[in-house]
């Protein structure tokens, strides 16, 4: 009987017990500090692409059945990933862990034509969940290569979404990690040259990464439109302008997650005195509240808000129970389930959910 691995950093790691210190205790730490309170950026957690994702494979589970096999994590997010096992998701990190002729669920970061094809030769089912923004950046590189431009992918290399990229077109790729690469890549010919992105990146490094590259190759041509996703852009905008009065920055998301870590690089960028990323409300130390009137939180775009809202609940027991929600965008877009997972809806007369997006559905795509 075949057998499967499960990705070993899926399951959070046991809560190790520890005694907290008293709110009194943090209060009398903090004896000039008068006043506490918390600004809630919005947007924050589950962007389209996500919840699209985490949606295809419940709807698997449901009409499918158990095991469900996912390459990779569906989303990188520890709680997300747990919650789907628990309802029998099995996590792989390639094809060839999941039995032939089994159903195997793309992750939301995409995959390159090599796993494709090793899908398609060990008679897997299929569920592309990949994030339509992905998609749209893993076609650029598919026409801008054959149409013999050579592509500059700022990214990270190593991140999914990076391999799914380059593997579309990886004779014409070249990686460019961070702006201190942009000085020292070499391209073959200067003037046929374009850049690309992975959609996850810090706006501000993306952009003097492109600065460096075209104080070099003057030729450099942009992307069609904006490879950084949406989210990722409202989420860095929301938290660019709490951190400047936050005394503490907490950003909810898991260490894996690209946008997440990036939030907390720009809070502290943007002037907040300490930041932090925590995946649970239980790794807040409350040691960070002390001399602290200001709390800003907000969370990755793989987070479900629930995981906020613990947070919230632990920082108005150390007297941070005022919230005020900053608002510098609205999200209405959502996306299409999958094309697999819509056949499976429809012969199954389920019409309970069609789209994967949190905002308003009024913008589809």
């Amino acid at each position: 009987m075949a057998t499967s691995t499960s990705i070993p950093v899926s399951l959070p790691m046991p809560r190790i017990p520890r005694t907290r210190r008293s709110p009194q205790e943090i209060a009398d730490a903090s004896p000039n500090v008068n006043q506490r309170k918390v600004l809630l950026a919005a947007p924050r957690g589950y962007c389209a692409g996500v919840d699209r994702a985490v949606v295809a494979v419940e709807k698997a589970l449901e009409h499918y059945g158990p095991p469900v096999y996912v390459r990779k994590q569906i989303v990188h997010n520890l709680h997300v990933v747990s919650e789907l096992e628990a309802r029998g998701a099995i996590f792989v990190e390639e094809t060839d862990e999941v039995p032939e002729g089994a159903l195997v669920v793309f992750s939301a970061h995409g995959v390159s034509p090599a796993v494709v094809r090793s899908a398609e030769d060990r008679g897997l089912q299929t569920i592309d969940a990949t994030c339509p923004l992905v998609t749209k950046v893993h076609r650029e590189a598919v026409r801008f290569a054959k149409n013999d431009y050579e592509i500059l992918l700022i990214g990270h290399e190593g991140h999914e979404e990076v391999e799914g990229t380059y593997g579309e077109a990886p004779h014409a790729t070249t990686i460019v990690n961070n702006p201190e690469e942009a000085d020292t890549v070499q391209v073959k010919n200067p003037d046929k040259l374009i850049w690309l992105s992975q959609t996850t990146l810090s706006v501000d490094e993306t952009m003097e990464t492109v600065r460096r590259l075209r104080e070099r190759f003057p030729n450099l041509q942009d992307p069609p439109s904006d490879d950084i996703c949406y989210a990722t852009t409202n989420r860095q905008v929301a938290i660019k302008t709490i951190a400047p009065k936050s005394d503490l920055v907490i950003v909810v998301g898991s260490s894996n997650s690209s946008n997440s870590v990036r939030l907390v690089e720009v809070s502290l960028d943007y002037g907040a005195k300490a930041a932090y990323r925590v995946d649970f409300a239980h790794e807040v130390d409350e040691s960070w509240f002390e001399g602290v009137s200001t709390v800003g939180v907000t969370s990755g775009a793989s987070v479900p808000d629930v995981l906020v809202q613990e947070v919230l609940e632990l920082l108005a027991e150390y007297g941070f129970g005022d919230v005020e929600e900053i608002t510098l965008a609205e999200e209405d877009i959502v996306f299409s389930l999958p094309k697999e997972i819509r056949g499976k809806l429809k012969e199954a007369g389920d019409d309970s959910r069609a789209l994967g997006g949190r905002g308003t559905p009024t913008t589809s795509r």
